[in-house]
């Protein structure tokens, strides 16, 4: 292989990594609409409560840990209080900010679907790791610098950088 050429691509690790991640995605989907929520929801959920240590409960903020628009995670937000999942107040430093928290009902919720999925991560995770290990060892071997962030996103025909579906 010459410096200029890329590596080879592991196109079946990919395709397999991609099939593990939906096939957990699904069943968190399924999960959340038995318990009577969208999957946004329970992510939305998961995502207020597993905020890294100061870290403020903005919209800002939880728009960005779902990678959706600021819009979209308000119209979010406003269905879970409407069902009592969710309350928001005023920063009391900020008055431009609205912090979010969960409701003891929120709490209940998504203990309960939390649970679900880690006891699905105990069964279909070491498909998972194996082939996330699959693509990093063919990666690590063909001398892959590894990156924390990814240098572009996809463009696509017109050349426009992809952007994806807010309502995942």
């Amino acid at each position: 292989m010459s410096a200029n050429q890329d590596p080879p691509i592991d196109y079946q690790a990919l395709a397999e990594f991609r099939y593990q991640i939906r096939r957990f995605l699904r069943f968190s989907e399924q999960v959340a609409r038995e318990a009577g929520l969208e999957p946004q929801h329970y992510q939305l959920l998961l995502a207020l409560k597993g905020l890294p240590e100061g870290r403020k409960a903005t919209i800002t903020e939880l728009a960005e840990r779902l990678q959706i628009q600021h819009h979209s995670a308000v119209e979010l937000i406003n269905r879970l209080a409407e069902r009592g999942l969710v309350q928001k107040q005023r920063d009391a430093l900020d008055q431009r900010q609205v912090i979010l928290s969960l409701t003891p009902r929120g709490e209940e919720v998504l203990r309960t679907l939390a649970a679900y999925h880690r006891a699905e991560l105990q069964i279909v995770g070491p498909a998972l790791v194996a082939a996330l290990q699959a693509i990093l060892t063919d990666s690590v071997l063909a001398g892959v610098p590894q990156e924390r962030e990814p240098r572009h996103q996809p463009a696509n025909q017109e050349g426009h950088v992809a952007q994806e579906d807010e309502q995942r």
